[in-house]
């Protein structure tokens, strides 16, 4: 018997397109129409393999053990599974929680408290992608608004340090350079498109003005095009991080011409030299914006909750991310409690990673130190972090096989609707057995 499910959520990237129909069939999903090419190769792709013939990027059927990484897997029971990882982490010294970008609200808020109990350092993806984002709000605040309103108003559209045809391949079809709004019926033909990159990308080919930047630079033009803004073009120099100042004035000619305009920001700005500070310029320039005409700024987040992360830590412990319990309250300085930090000055002594890959992402020498402590994974998939981790726990997929709540890039709350059924565990149920038995070998 088919199943149909509508407006359902895809939960691949923070764009979290809330329009996919599913199609469910003996407890399968078969189609997932509307959902783009990533989104859909998630939603499908739930083949389950056990410990003798998994492979990458495929699904974990069983919970995996070893006591040398250099060992094969074995399966073991879930109940053992959780009992060393609760061993594990109740020994430890200086244990650290990271990941969480693929995981519900109610996940974050079972980890928070799981790291509370173990006095340990809770970190998530966005210390590596967005975190230099989080420092610039702290400073200035950040003018922005929903995807909602840029859909049915922006007519001004910058895509700066991204390449949403590529990461967020629906963004432009729902949300910006193609929609169509209340306030904007013409759909692209009435939108002035800009992409600012290193280099050419598939969403520089659809811009209108293309500013190719020397990497780096970021700042130093970002602070041309305010001294322009400002009234003051004579103390811009002929060139500015390898773009003309003929193209700078007429970028400034554009944004103030909008009627309503938004500035996409991606890695290519956070990660690049300046970091945070990129992201501070770029605030102030689009306040001084908004004494001519409406403009805002909106970083483009790529796992589907990694801003709800944020969301409740902030609520739950007053700071966003990268936040040390080691003291027996929250403590948070970004630089020396992030999860690279503490792993690059051989703090940790065990780790666990949850819903993110951190083996292949993170810089060589973190990945190295992860692989020398004992490490847990709660994750449906396998992938790098698999490679070199002690204890595997495959739980459900949030989205697909469990409910929960996620936050939009444009920090609007939706909830995540099970499709489903699962023969595993939740993520949520794994950490609140992990509590337990934490509390119990703590009290023994």
């Amino acid at each position: 018997m088919k199943t149909v499910i509508t407006d359902a959520l895809c939960t691949f990237c923070g764009c979290l397109c809330d329009d996919i129909m599913i199609v469910v069939e003996d407890n399968k999903i078969i189609e997932a129409k509307h959902a783009c090419i990533l989104g859909s190769a998630k939603i499908l792709g739930q083949c389950r393999l056990g410990a003798k013939n998994i492979g990458t990027h495929l699904t974990i059927k069983e919970p995996l053990m070893r006591t040398d990484k250099n060992e094969d897997f074995r399966e073991v029971s879930y109940d053992e599974a959780i009992d060393e990882a609760a061993r594990v982490l109740a020994i430890s010294k200086r244990p650290l929680l990271y990941g969480w970008a693929s995981a519900s609200c109610e996940v974050h808020e079972k980890g928070i408290l799981l790291a509370e109990e173990l006095g340990a350092i809770i970190d998530n993806t966005s210390s590596v992608c967005h975190g230099p984002t989080g420092l610039a709000i702290h400073e200035k605040g950040m003018p922005s608004a929903t995807l909602g309103q840029i859909k049915n108003r922006s007519d001004v559209i910058v895509f700066w340090g991204c390449n949403p045809v590529q990461a967020h391949p629906r963004h432009m079809s729902r949300y910006s350079t193609f929609s169509r709004g209340f306030f904007t019926e013409k759909g692209r033909k009435g939108r002035k498109i800009i992409s600012v990159d290193v280099r050419k990308t598939h969403t520089s080919g659809v811009a209108d003005e293309y500013v190719e930047v020397q990497q780096g630079s970021d700042y130093l033009v970002i602070s041309a095009l305010r001294a322009i803004l400002s009234g003051n073009p004579d103390v811009v120099p002929d060139k500015v991080g390898n773009v003309t100042k003929e193209q700078l004035i007429k970028i400034i000619d554009i944004l103030k011409s909008a009627k309503f305009g938004v500035i996409f920001f991606g890695m290519g700005l956070t990660q690049s030299e300046s970091r945070y500070k990129n992201i501070d310029n770029a605030i102030s320039l689009v306040t001084e914006l908004n004494s001519f005409t409406k403009f805002v700024l909106m970083p483009m987040r790529g796992h589907y909750n990694v801003a709800g992360f944020n969301q409740v830590c902030t609520w739950e412990t007053g700071f966003p991310t990268a936040v040390d319990f080691s003291r027996g309250a929250p403590y948070y300085n970004p630089g020396e409690t992030a999860a690279n930090d503490v792993l690059y000055r051989k703090e940790v002594d065990a780790a666990m990673i949850i819903a993110a890959d951190a083996a292949a992402h993170f810089p060589a020498n973190s990945v190295r130190e992860l692989a020398k402590i004992p490490l847990i994974q709660i994750d449906p998939h396998w992938n790098s972090t698999t490679e070199i981790a002690n204890v595997v726990i495959p739980t459900a997929m949030c989205g697909i096989e469990a409910e929960g709540t996620a936050y939009r890039m444009d920090g609007v709350s939706l909830r995540l609707r099970k499709m489903i059924d699962s023969n595993h565990p939740t993520d949520e149920e794994v950490l609140l057995k992990l509590i337990k038995r934490v509390k119990g070998i703590k009290n023994d």
